[in-house]
């Protein structure tokens, strides 16, 4: 295990064993020290106090826990890796443009999936950064760098985790000017509400509407945008996986709860579902990263 994530496995168990009293009482808090704009549980708090959603709402743990987000520390791992040189062209990602100029992070995962000029594609954040660990780095589909995706000790969620950082609460607005971008909302659009596999499900059945549930935990309704942005706020430290996982795990996830095909982390269809997802909580601050059960 290496760099700061790893260390913060043993702390997550021990804080996740406190008693309420003594979380209420005051852990010593984390600080977000790459985060943008007010730190992550305040813009939820905002949130919570404009809607009251049960969704916002349902886990008091988890509020509780948001000061010392375990993510945090990931995304310092992920500055530390962004900044230096690495790889077969010994190349920093600092010449990456993610929307806003090579280098420049500030709001740009909000405004993602976009078109890039550079690859004729639109393209997500892991899209984005796959591309440039290839390009500028020299990195190959088979490192580990690049093939390794989930887990709090990759690279990968570790440098997005930071880049992610930089967008915390800026309003998600992916453009809509190029006819791609358009075209991959749709597409979107489509297979959000697509019925299929042995259940007739569709990502709709889940989250069309106020009062879903799976087991205890309360679904948000994507037409609610106010609760959908927490949904789509990744990276996020799942506290049940003790991880932080990326907004693509999520999507893997929920196919595979449908019982649908796998969606390829790379592929179309993901760009265009993450798309629609971005779009649909257009306006809203984004928590990043956030903390999720």
């Amino acid at each position: 295990m290496q760099g700061t994530a790893k260390k913060l496995y043993s702390y997550g168990k021990w804080l996740l064993g406190l008693p309420a009293a003594l979380l209420l009482g005051g852990v010593a808090q984390a600080q977000c020290l790459e985060c943008t704009n007010e730190p992550p549980q305040e813009i939820l708090e905002m949130l919570i106090e404009e809607t009251g959603s049960d969704y916002l709402t349902q886990s008091q743990q988890n509020l509780q826990l948001m000061p010392d987000n375990p993510a945090y520390f990931v995304a310092e791992d992920g500055k530390d890796l962004f900044h230096e040189k690495r790889g077969p062209n010994n190349a920093s990602l600092e010449k990456c443009d993610f929307g806003k100029g090579p280098g420049e992070l500030e709001g740009a995962v909000a405004e993602l999936p976009r078109y890039f000029e550079d690859t004729g594609k639109v393209m997500t954040l892991e899209t984005r950064l796959v591309h440039c660990m290839k390009t500028i780095q020299g990195f190959s589909e088979d490192d580990p760098e690049i093939a390794e995706r989930h887990g709090s000790d990759s690279v990968m969620m570790q440098l997005q985790t930071y880049i992610a950082s930089k967008s915390n609460g800026y309003e998600w607005g992916p453009p809509m000017d190029h006819p791609m971008e358009k075209a991959m909302r749709d597409a979107g659009e489509k297979l959000f509400y697509r019925r299929a596999g042995p259940m007739d499900f569709s990502c709709n059945s889940c989250h069309g509407e106020t009062g879903k549930r799976i087991r205890a935990s309360v679904l948000p309704n994507m037409n609610e945008p106010k609760e959908w942005t927490k949904s789509i706020s990744w990276p996020a430290r799942r506290v049940g996986h003790q991880e932080v996982r990326s907004n693509y795990h999520r999507l893997r996830g929920c196919y595979w709860q449908m019982r649908q095909g796998l969606v390829e982390p790379d592929s179309d269809a993901a760009v265009a579902v993450m798309t629609f997802w971005n779009d649909a909580a257009r306006g809203e601050p984004a928590i990043l990263p956030d903390l999720k059960r």
